[in-house]
Parts: C-alpha cells; structure tokens; sequence
C-alpha cells in the first residue's frame, strides 16, 4: 500500500490553519509506584474509541463512580494521569510529587490518588496518577499501559473499537503480520522497521498525532537523500503538559512497517532529551503515531508475549 503524498499534504495544511500543527508528544514518567498486575479473572473488555483523522484515540474512563471522561490511550506513556481541570474539578486527593520526563525534559508534578479507575469491565485501585496542564487538548487524561501489565491491546481502527484481552500466541497469516517486539525501560515496544532496506527501530506510540524522528534517523535520511533538507519545513509543537517547541518536518521516501510500505512519509524531527532517556540516541529510531497506525486496519500490541501485530486493510 502507497500512501498518496497529497491527502497526507492537505490533512496537514488543514492543521497548520488551524492555528499551529499540534502535536501530543510521547510521555515517558519515572519514579511512580508499581502498577498492579492484570488480576487472574480479568475478563476481556471491547468498547467503542472515539478517533478523528490524524488524531488521538480516545476512551470513556470513570474515576470513582463519577463520568465517563475521555482520556487519550498513549501506548508511550508508562503510567497514567490527569488534567489538572479534571483534579480540581474532582477533588482529588493529592499524592506526593512525581519526577515527569515529558519529550521536552524532566520535571517534579503534583500527584493525586485515584480510588477507583474503570474502563470497561476493567478496574484498577488506588492508582497513583501524576498531574498535568491539558488545556491544549479535549481530554481529560491519559491511559498508560501501567494498566495493562501482561495484557493485549486491540486498537481497531477500522471499526474504532479499543480490545484489552488476555495475552495470547498468534502466527502472521494472510493480511495478518506478526512481529516481533522488543522493551526498553520497561515500557517501551519497539518493532523493527526499515527505510530503503536500511534498519530502524520503530516505537509504537498512540500518543503521538503524527511520527516523531531522532537525530539518527536524520542523519540516514540526510545520507540516502543530500537534498532532503532543502525541502523541509519548521513546525511548532507542543507536549500534552502544554511544553512548546519547535521541530523540522522531512519526509521519508518509503518506510516498510509491519508488512505495510509507506511513501511520503513526515516525521518531524527536533532536539528531544526523551531519545536520551531511552537510550535510543544513537539508534536510527521513529515514533510510529497515529498517523501511520491508522494505515492499519488494526493493530495489537500483546504485552505479555512482547509482540505486535498488524492487520492490513484488504482493498
């Protein structure tokens, strides 16, 4: 499958209008409490996303019996949090003060302690949630897969449904394909990838609106195509706890992803302490958002098993 360069040309100028291409950068959080465990009779829970083109996939969550309120699924992000709106407006009562490490750099945050978080038929207690700035997004929070230890998540976006189910071992099939991934830090999952036959590393993140690159891709992309940089754009960004900066838009001339063969790639690249953090610095790396997800009919990331994968549309 091509991606046509044109309807990915017009969705982006739409944004720029807009007032500003935004983006939702990944957020990685240090120093928080560990997770429970997906508990042993956790039955699998199916509901409906809410999704518009390019943008965040949303779910309805309930904190304390009270909502639904709608929170991003961010599978970059490895422990879930709220908007400083939705605390207040709650009352929540305030937890100690976490170190935050958004794509912009590190920071203390309050914290406040939730006592009942539902989504689905899936509940999770006394979860410790770092507290930030939203004002820049519809959402009232952000769902980590600090909930979903040893689960599978079944992020459809044909149907836009969102599955959390039991981990379980698939093989690749037709229109199926099965990868394996690899975890850093304890949360990330990285897949491999490769442009122009040379390899990269490709973290899946349904945080991210559009695709996010390192200076290493950069730097491959420079060697593969010299004049690249003269056709690049500067773009502003911002992160989901409101931290603005700027970034350089390039665009990859093929990508192979999980079966799939992407052209006219962007990805905006920037000065990102987060790579660092990761240890991703030096490794060819690109933060797969939204917008490539979504060339997918589906995609599964199986936490427990350490693998993805990609359900490719028929036509």
């Amino acid at each position: 499958m091509l991606v046509g360069s044109q309807t990915r040309r017009l969705a982006l100028g739409r944004l720029a209008a807009a007032g500003g291409l935004l983006f939702t950068a990944p957020s990685a959080f240090g120093q928080v409490p560990e997770a429970p465990a997906a508990e042993p009779d956790d039955e699998p829970t199916s509901i409906a996303i809410t999704r518009q083109l390019f943008e965040h996939i949303t779910a309805p969550v309930t904190i304390n019996g009270l909502g639904p309120y709608r929170f991003m699924v961010d599978t970059g992000a490895n422990v879930s949090c709220v908007s400083a709106e939705l605390a207040e407006k709650l009352a929540l009562p305030a937890g100690r003060e976490l170190r935050v490490h958004t794509i912009v750099g590190a920071r203390g945050r309050p914290s406040v302690v939730l006592d009942r978080l539902e989504i689905g038929t899936r509940v999770r207690k006394k979860v410790q949630a770092p507290v930030l700035p939203m004002t820049s997004f519809d959402i009232d929070g952000v769902l980590g897969i600090d909930w979903l230890k040893g689960q599978r998540l079944v992020m459809g976006f044909a149907g836009n449904t969102l599955e959390i189910t039991k981990s379980k071992q698939e093989a690749s099939a037709k229109g199926k394909v099965v990868v394996p991934a690899r975890r850093k830090s304890g949360q990330l999952t990285i897949v491999d990838a490769d442009i122009s036959g040379r390899s990269i590393s490709a973290m899946i993140d349904s945080g991210s609106q559009f695709s996010l690159g390192n200076a290493a891709l950069r730097r491959l992309i420079m060697r593969l195509d010299p004049t690249a940089a003269q056709r690049a754009s500067h773009v502003g960004l911002i992160s989901i706890a409101g931290e603005r900066f700027s970034g350089e838009q390039l665009y990859l001339p093929f990508i192979r992803l999980g079966g799939l063969n992407l052209g006219n790639v962007p990805v905006v690249f920037s000065d990102m302490p987060i790579f660092k953090l990761w240890d991703l610095h030096e490794t060819p790396t690109i933060m797969i958002g939204i917008d490539l997800l979504t060339q997918f009919e589906t995609v599964s990331v199986d936490f427990g098993r350490s693998a993805v994968r990609f359900d490719i549309a028929s036509a």
